[in-house]
């Protein structure tokens, strides 16, 4: 299980989420941050900072949003480990 970031964090890329990551698996994908669904550990602390309410476990991702699921994962599929490091969002 992971947290995905959906789409009202278009735009607004406020970080409070990042700041509060204990483990860093969040990544600038242009647009929008994202969530690395391999590395995310499931503490919740993300969805409680993010002041859009844009994050959301993925079991409980609201229908109409569905698809961030697979853009978040996505993002990691296309590249290696090593190139993820340029994306990584760190406090």
């Amino acid at each position: 299980m992971a947290y995905v970031v959906t789409s009202a964090c278009i735009g607004v890329k406020d970080l409070a989420c990042i700041k509060v990551c204990p483990i860093d698996c969040f990544y600038d994908a242009g647009e929008q941050v994202v969530i690395d669904p391999n590395a995310c550990n499931d503490c919740g602390l993300c969805a409680f900072e993010c002041p859009v309410q844009a994050i959301f476990r993925d079991e409980d991702v609201p229908e109409a949003e569905a698809a961030y699921i697979e853009r978040n994962a996505h993002f990691f599929k296309n590249m290696s480990p090593e190139e993820w490091e340029a994306f990584r969002m760190r406090a």
